[in-house]
């Protein structure tokens, strides 16, 4: 029997580093132990695909809490199923020891799991559902103050009109145009555009 543990983040910049103590304190070994920096939307992430390519029957696998295995209600119970059943490994939620699949083989013990399993998928994915909510409100509330996302527009050079006017005449080339400007060929053409739009009202 080889022991396993999964650690999941949803972004490079968040910390693994409580979920490898614990992995530490079972007894996983650095070998096996499989980590990734990814939503847990859905089950395509590339660790976790090796390490249900080395999974085997009887294997043991580690994960600290039901969100660190997915977010997704339904996918975290069909991956549960397939772990538990298909492959035919044991599973151990270390945050909730009542989801250890090496306890409770029997009817009563299968179905406990089961209704728990359920319960915190569902969790899993409101919560989820909620963080997005926040973000959604947050978003519409500081652009109601005023705030401004994405990149910040480029003011346009002092020199523009002059420029755009030689570009029309076919004096210049789009690209000493925009060189010209300090600005990229995207860019001058979009400033183009917006030129033409105020002209023409």
């Amino acid at each position: 029997m080889d022991i396993f543990g999964y650690a999941r983040v949803s972004s490079q910049d968040q910390n693994e580093l409580r979920q490898l103590i614990e992995f530490d304190r079972v007894g996983v070994t650095g070998k096996n132990i499989y980590t990734d920096k990814k939503s847990g939307m859905d089950f395509e992430r590339p660790e976790y695909k090796k390490m249900i390519r080395r999974l085997k029957e009887g294997d043991l696998l580690y994960v600290l809490s039901i969100d660190r295995l997915g977010r997704n209600y339904n996918e975290i119970l069909q991956q549960w199923r397939y772990l538990t059943k298909v492959k035919k490994v044991d599973v151990v939620v270390i945050d909730m020891p009542i989801l250890d699949t090496r306890r409770g083989k029997d009817l009563m013990g299968t179905f406990i799991a089961d209704v728990v399993l359920q319960l915190l998928s569902f969790v899993a994915e409101t919560e989820r559902a909620n963080i997005r909510s926040r973000q959604a409100q947050g978003i519409a509330a500081a652009k109601l103050k005023g705030v401004k996302f994405g990149r910040p527009r480029i003011p346009i050079p002092s020199n523009f009109a002059d420029v755009l006017n030689r570009r029309r005449e076919k004096k210049i080339t789009v690209s000493d145009a925009a060189k010209e400007c300090g600005i990229s060929i995207s860019t001058f053409y979009r400033m183009a555009k917006k030129e033409n739009k105020l002209s023409k009202g």
